[in-house]
């Protein structure tokens, strides 16, 4: 990919220059890159408060003087309407689709994150291959495939899983919208006929899935029950800790 990245000015606090660190092979012409930023992860289902709580961490950061980049799941200019095209086509393969959004997610950590990160830059983003190798396993695609196509992403600094119970997550759906997700409800599964319990099937698998990965991946859960400002003061507490211990 040679789209050139526009970056803005990198941040003004003082951060110190690292390797880039790998799952896998990672990027060929980037595997020996330095980088100064900080790579935070909120993963979390749909409606568990994830794009409310990057706003307001990315305000805070700002406030304080960190320069941030905001980016998250399909949202590659290059892939990121094929993907939603490919969701449409119901007659698609669990595995095309999962080489859709790796293609997404590569396509953003080349030519988004890495430059961000590169240049002193705090990216926080709004879920990450976490999820993409969730939703694989629930699905029956073997883990260690999943890991290894995601061979290229580099590890994070933080990241934090919004645990939210199925029930009160869909009382946040219908707040929100006015009927399930197709692909969030597991109905491609077979899982049910009701889709409320297919919904709720689904999702307990998927944090199942999320459990299993925490020690692995370095995941930390947080209860995402609690009212916004109480999850907010949570995350926020952890995430200060850290860079107070690794930026000056």
């Amino acid at each position: 990919m040679s789209k050139k990245s526009q970056i803005p000015q990198p941040v003004r606090r003082k951060i110190n220059s690292r390797p880039l660190e790998y799952y896998g092979q990672g990027i060929p012409y980037l595997r020996n890159a330095e980088i100064k930023g900080r790579l935070i992860i909120i993963e979390g289902p749909d409606s568990s408060g994830r794009s409310t709580q990057v706003a307001m961490i990315t305000s805070r950061l700002e406030a304080d003087g960190h320069a941030v980049l905001n980016t998250g799941l399909r949202r590659s200019e290059l892939i990121g309407e094929g993907i939603l095209e490919a969701k449409r086509n119901f007659t698609l393969g669990k595995r095309t689709i999962s080489l859709f959004y790796a293609a997404d997610f590569a396509d953003q950590l080349e030519n988004k994150i890495i430059p961000a990160l590169q240049a002193g830059y705090i990216v926080l983003s709004d879920r990450y291959i976490y999820t993409l190798m969730a939703r694989d396993a629930v699905r029956g695609i073997r883990r260690r495939w999943s890991h290894n196509l995601f061979g290229f992403a580099i590890k994070p600094d933080l990241v934090f899983y919004l645990d939210v119970d199925p029930t009160e997550l869909i009382h946040r759906v219908f707040q929100k919208n006015s009927s399930l997700d197709y692909y969030e409800s597991g109905v491609d599964l077979g899982l049910s006929e009701d889709l409320l319990e297919s919904f709720l099937i689904y999702q307990r698998m998927i944090a199942k899935e999320f459990h299993r990965m925490q020690k692995r991946y370095g995941i930390v859960s947080i209860n995402g029950n609690r009212a916004v400002n109480e999850i907010n003061t949570d995350l926020q507490s952890r995430i200060d800790k850290y860079l107070n211990a690794n930026i000056t």
